[in-house]
C-alpha cells in the first residue's frame, strides 16, 4: 500500500506547485456589461474576470450577439491582464437592430475557449 500513496502524493505535488497552472484559470467570467447608444451605433463596456497567467492562458475576446446568434461586434483584447482583475474595455460603432432589446455577450480565453457562460444584457432604449 506504501507503493501507492508515494505516486499520488507525488502528482498532487507536480499539480500544485503549477504543472496544472492552465485548469486553475478557469473559464473567463463576464462580471457586468453595459450598453449605450449613440445615434446611429452602440458603445459597449463589458467587465471581466479571468485568473490570467500570462501570454500562454489570457482572456482574449469578448463578442456582442443578437438572441438568435448573429454576430455584431467583437473586443480582441492583445495582452494579459494579470495584475489588473477585473478589468473593463469597452467597443463602440456597433450597429444594433432596430427593435432589438437585448444582446447576448459571450467571452473567450486562449486556453479553454469560449466560455459556456452566455451574458443576457437588456438594451436601454
Amino acid at each position: 500500500m506504501k507503493f501507492l500513496k508515494m505516486p499520488l502524493v507525488a502528482c498532487a505535488l507536480l499539480i500544485a506547485n503549477g504543472m496544472g497552472a492552465y485548469s486553475f484559470a478557469g473559464d473567463v467570467e463576464i462580471v457586468e456589461a453595459t450598453a449605450r447608444q449613440s445615434g446611429d451605433t452602440w458603445s459597449f463596456s463589458v467587465t471581466l474576470k479571468h485568473g490570467d497567467t500570462g501570454w500562454d492562458h489570457y482572456a482574449d475576446l469578448w463578442r456582442v450577439y443578437t438572441p438568435d446568434g448573429k454576430l455584431l461586434g467583437e473586443r480582441v483584447l492583445l495582452h494579459p491582464h494579470v495584475e489588473e482583475q477585473p478589468f473593463t474595455r469597452s467597443l463602440s460603432g456597433v450597429s444594433v437592430p432596430d427593435g432589438l432589446d437585448e444582446v447576448i455577450i459571450r467571452a473567450r480565453d486562449s486556453v479553454h475557449g469560449v466560455s459556456p457562460q452566455e451574458f443576457k444584457l437588456k438594451l436601454p432604449r
